[in-house]
């Protein structure tokens, strides 16, 4: 062989060879924190199943974004599938075969839903528990009983994977894989305010939109999102890049229509058709406590 051509090879032998190593050292690394087991305790709820509990339940199902995720049926569905970064699916909530409904009692269905960990002690797979962590001990008794109505449908979903580019943002921080890991599951929980359209209860309600705005509501590149997904609006009342040229009705109008102000289309990303079937009292809350945040420029959390 020609001396270029060895020397040629054996860089490019090293090079795999780091890299085979490098590869080792990621998916063991985060490996590691994927099968992390947490102790947290189921505790039981008080659910006396009736129509109008399940009737409530099927509106935080719809308002709070569940469906956009696990589908209308609840029977799961993908919602990220970009090789590189990840292959997620939502779970089958219903209590056919493989649903977590007829796996679950509803003490281990709340512990999921407001701390991210699973039956065997590990944490699910970047579900937004963070935005459903505080919710009542009404709205989660809400919830699992419109679970338990639902038609059963049969069949679990595929195995969730994550790919060496998630495995890779993940360990940097940039890609909120694990929720168990960033919930406090000893904090104690405040009382859930009283409903009605004030700035408290719009502070309560508007907690399932910081996984995509975030905790300041400013926007911005949403984490984990594939690359084709727009950046989240920014909702404080900065009037640049936000809401503090907005009124109340435009408020109302985008998120019961899904059009701006100057006519345009929010972008398809944003589930306005979920918001859409939230009460007045609701988004006039929601209104009422993002005027009160502090105002700041897109994307600054």
């Amino acid at each position: 062989m020609h001396p270029v051509l060895r020397w040629t090879a054996r860089i490019l032998g090293g090079l795999l060879m780091l890299l085979l190593v490098a590869l080792a050292a990621l998916y063991g690394a985060s490996e590691v924190r994927i099968r992390r087991t947490y102790d947290v305790p189921a505790a039981a709820l008080a659910i006396e199943p009736s129509a109008a509990l399940v009737e409530e339940g099927r509106h935080l199902a719809i308002t709070r974004g569940c469906v956009d995720c696990h589908g209308e049926s609840l029977a799961g569905k993908s919602f990220l599938d970009e090789a590189p970064l990840a292959r997620l699916w939502a779970s089958n909530l219903t209590s056919g075969e493989g649903g977590a409904a007829r796996k679950y009692g509803d003490a281990e269905l709340a512990r999921i839903i407001r701390h991210g960990v699973r039956g065997d002690g590990r944490s699910v797979l970047f579900m937004p528990v963070q935005d459903y962590h505080g919710l009542s001990d009404a709205d989660v008794a809400a919830l699992i009983a419109y679970i338990r109505s639902v038609p059963s449908v049969d069949g679990a979903t595929p195995e969730s994977s994550v790919g060496p580019v998630g495995r890779a943002l993940y360990l940097a921080g940039q890609f909120p894989l694990l929720p168990a890991e960033l919930i406090d599951h000893n904090a104690p929980r405040a009382p859930a305010p009283e409903r009605g359209p004030t700035a408290e209860y719009g502070k309560y309600v508007a907690a399932t939109c910081t996984g995509c705005h975030g905790p300041g509501f400013s926007g911005g590149k949403i984490p984990g999102a594939p690359p084709t997904a727009p950046a989240a609006a920014n909702l404080t009342p900065d009037r640049e890049t936000g809401l503090g040229a907005w009124t109340e009705e435009d408020f109302f109008r985008a998120l019961r229509t899904g059009v701006r102000p100057d006519g345009r289309a929010l972008d398809g990303f944003m589930p306005w058709k979920l918001t859409a079937q939230m009460t007045d009292d609701e988004i006039r809350a929601l209104w009422l406590y993002l005027q009160s945040v502090p105002a700041r420029p897109s994307g600054q959390r």
